[in-house]
């Protein structure tokens, strides 16, 4: 069952459209994810579904009850729905287990009690209840504020860019931490972020947001490796895009050879294509009959990250361990390692 439904949403100001039409669902104890540029509307899709914002168009239901449509708008301390916010907004003045129990003040002492050290426990923080904010960690307001909200035990729980203020290293390990915690409690998840490693170490569903329209809903794995708009393909991870013809024998011939795949549609013979070629679907491999040279190589640590140009100019990436040190300008062999293609038409990617 869907606990989350929203159907065409439209939210804007004046004549300015933010969000346009988007439609998406989260099924009970799911963790979703809204990725996209600054600018692109997630964070006014989110706040719409909190309640703090109105829709000019389509539904929005929690559970079966529809909370927001352009006729009604179910406030949102009716919604059961709790927030994490960018800058944690802890009370200053509130100790952390004040801090935790604020949302559950109308349950007893020992029920607050109760919930708060076990809370506690949850996020590695037993003991921590009489301290203040500001003796803690960014990371550790950050596990407090989460606690705060999973306090009431809402039905829906949206983070807003809730990782930013910290650094990558911390982000990607507290992505994993909240996934583990939220999973553990059964707390069906929307987060906002334009980290997609966030997206990766959180998300069961992810979707892409491009100038206020959703372009695909998918699962991070799908909108890696299978992604139905160049602008996913652009935004989620790295690659290039190699231009191509397809063949009588439904193979797509490009710089880097005769690539084939199921799928190349039937009777599209002769049509240009563009071809998304990833990092890993290449194999730097000296016995390889494809040649390349290498223009440009970037250290990521456990590997380099190298700039192939092909014998028509045409330039791809593809990666190596680093204790495989290739020199610019060096010649190198390819070998492919696809398992499939993604085709998109010629020229769509420049519109």
């Amino acid at each position: 069952m869907s606990l989350l439904k929203l159907s065409g949403i439209e939210v804007g100001f004046d004549r300015t459209t933010i969000v346009d039409d988007v439609s998406f669902s989260l099924e009970e104890g799911e963790i979703g994810c809204l990725l996209g540029p600054s600018g692109c509307g997630k964070t006014t899709l989110l706040r719409a579904i909190a309640g703090f914002e109105p829709v000019r168009g389509g539904r929005i239901e929690l559970g079966e009850k529809l909370v927001s449509s352009p006729a009604q708008l179910v406030p949102p301390e009716k919604r059961g729905v709790g927030m994490v916010f960018q800058d944690f907004a802890l009370f200053p003045h509130l100790t952390v287990f004040d801090n935790i129990a604020f949302g559950i003040r109308d349950q007893s002492s020992s029920e607050q009690k109760r919930r708060v050290h076990q809370l506690l426990e949850h996020i590695g923080l037993s003991g921590y209840g009489p301290r203040y904010p500001h003796q803690l960690s960014g990371g550790q307001q950050q596990r407090i504020a989460l606690a705060r909200a999973l306090a009431p035990k809402p039905r829906l729980l949206l983070l807003d860019e809730p990782f930013s203020s910290l650094d990558a290293e911390l982000r990607e390990s507290l992505a994993t931490e909240v996934r583990a915690l939220l999973k553990e409690e059964g707390i069906t998840a929307l987060l906002v972020t334009h980290d997609q490693q966030e997206a990766f170490a959180l998300a069961d569903k992810a979707g892409v947001m491009y100038h206020g329209r959703l372009l695909q809903w998918d699962t991070p794995y799908g909108l890696y490796h299978r992604p139905a708009h160049h602008l996913v393909a652009d935004f989620i991870g790295v690659g290039v895009l190699l231009h191509g013809s397809i063949t009588a024998d439904r193979r797509v011939q490009t710089a880097l050879g005769l690539l084939h795949g199921e799928e190349v549609p039937r009777g599209s013979e002769g049509e240009a294509v563009d071809v998304l070629i990833r990092p890993d679907d290449i194999v730097l491999d000296e016995s390889a009959e494809r040649r390349a040279t290498i223009v440009a190589r970037g250290f990521r640590g456990a590997h380099f990250l190298y700039t192939a140009e092909l014998q028509d100019g045409s330039h791809l990436l593809c990666m190596a361990p680093s204790h495989h040190e290739y020199e610019v300008g060096q010649n190198v062999g390819l070998r492919l390692n696809m398992d499939h293609l993604v085709l998109f038409p010629a020229g769509y990617c420049d519109t």
